[in-house]
């Protein structure tokens, strides 16, 4: 008997693929917060970049919950692991590293080298359908300051309107460490892509620092050119699609443009008092902006020779302080006749969305958070 974390819908597409469900597996690791506390009083002032320490103590805590339950999915006899999460949990003093995912079995009898997947049970069968052959859950990470020094910030509140050139260059260099290490573990894995990337920023507000994280599957696709690792962050179903219509990813594109809101936000704020409608001065600035990130993404795309860009999204995050960092986020694309993929269509399992079944509405209960009273 199974005890499993895979939906009725996942079962189904995995069955189509040889698999079969088997039981919810999970590593964990509880570090001390006091540690990362101590290494965070002395970033408060830091202009920004990465916090080595963090980066590092925060990536052994994680691998050493996934290497906990890989040992499960090996005692459970599974040829894999699919729905692998990696997450943080606040105890009081302390931080849990946790994993959790599925083991999943050969129903066929094939021996299948073991294997853990980021992508649920619908979405490992879209990218094998579509010719990546799952080798590991990966992940890049890079623990970075948000603080802002401040004679730095004494010197901004003179600046014209534009970019703030030195930020723009350490939120660029950070954005792509996390890229850069993720496609370093997957090579470590002998897999030539990374299918199916999900980039989370994760605060650690009381510290000053914030942590991007990017996990994915690292594959295995004969077809795609030689030479570099593949990276994407279009859907398991965009991929399946994207495939069929004669396509292979080429790399992750990431644009960023850091600009200062201090001298135009002041004229802003004046005009604010004395008129209605809209401050033409901030709306250009924004617009500016977003549209450097998004040139950024264009240009390096080209430097590929990339046909198209792909599910390109655009944030916005404020550094505090007037400052305003723009990301984008796209996956380059390229034509290629060598993949195609197993079925002439996507089954309608695999695109369905699971509903929930439990809804917790007691969250403040006679005015207690029980959520936070068990953490």
């Amino acid at each position: 008997m199974a005890i499993t974390g895979l939906s009725g819908n996942e079962i189904y597409c995995l069955n189509l693929k040889g698999f079969s469900p088997g039981n919810i597996v999970l590593g964990n690791s509880v570090f001390s917060m006091g540690f990362l506390g101590g290494i965070g009083s002395g970033v408060r002032g830091f202009v920004g970049g990465e916090i080595t320490q963090y980066t590092s103590i925060i990536s052994e805590g994680r691998r050493l919950a996934l290497q906990r339950l890989e040992g499960e999915v090996s005692n459970n006899s599974g040829v894999g692991s699919t729905g692998i999460s990696t997450e943080l949990v606040m105890h009081d003093g302390n931080i849990e590293f946790l994993s959790i995912g599925s083991t999943i079995h050969s129903s066929s009898g094939q021996s299948i080298r073991r294997f853990g997947s980021s992508a649920d049970g619908q979405e490992l069968y879209c990218q094998i359908d579509a010719g990546y052959s799952p080798v590991s859950f990966v992940f890049g990470n890079v623990a970075y300051s948000i603080g802002v020094g401040k004679s730095f910030l004494g010197g901004l509140k003179t600046l014209r309107r534009g970019e703030v050139s030195e930020y723009t260059d350490v939120f660029t260099k950070t954005r792509n460490l996390a890229l850069d290490r993720i496609v370093q573990d997957a090579s470590s894995k002998g897999a030539n892509s990374v299918v199916g990337i999900k980039t989370t920023i994760i605060p650690f507000a009381s510290y000053g620092v914030q942590e991007m994280l990017m996990v994915g599957t690292a594959s295995s696709n004969p077809n795609l050119p030689s030479g570099s690792i593949v990276t994407s962050d279009l859907t398991s179903q965009e991929m399946w699609n994207v495939t069929k219509m004669g396509y292979s990813p080429i790399k992750l594109l990431l644009g960023t443009s850091v600009y200062s809101l201090g001298f135009v936000g002041g004229i802003g704020a004046v005009l604010k008092s004395f008129v209605k409608g809209e401050i033409s001065q901030l709306t250009s600035l924004i617009y500016e902006a977003r549209e450097k990130s998004l040139g950024k993404i264009s240009d390096e795309a080209t430097t590929l020779g990339a046909d198209e860009v792909l599910g390109v999204k655009t944030y916005v995050y404020s550094l505090g302080s007037g400052l305003i960092e723009f990301l984008a986020i796209g996956t380059a694309v390229k034509r290629n006749s060598n993949v195609s993929t197993a079925t002439p269509d996507l089954i309608p399992q695999a695109i369905i969305s699971d509903k929930d079944t439990f809804f917790n509405s007691a969250d403040f209960t006679f005015g207690v958070d029980l959520n936070n009273s068990i953490r």
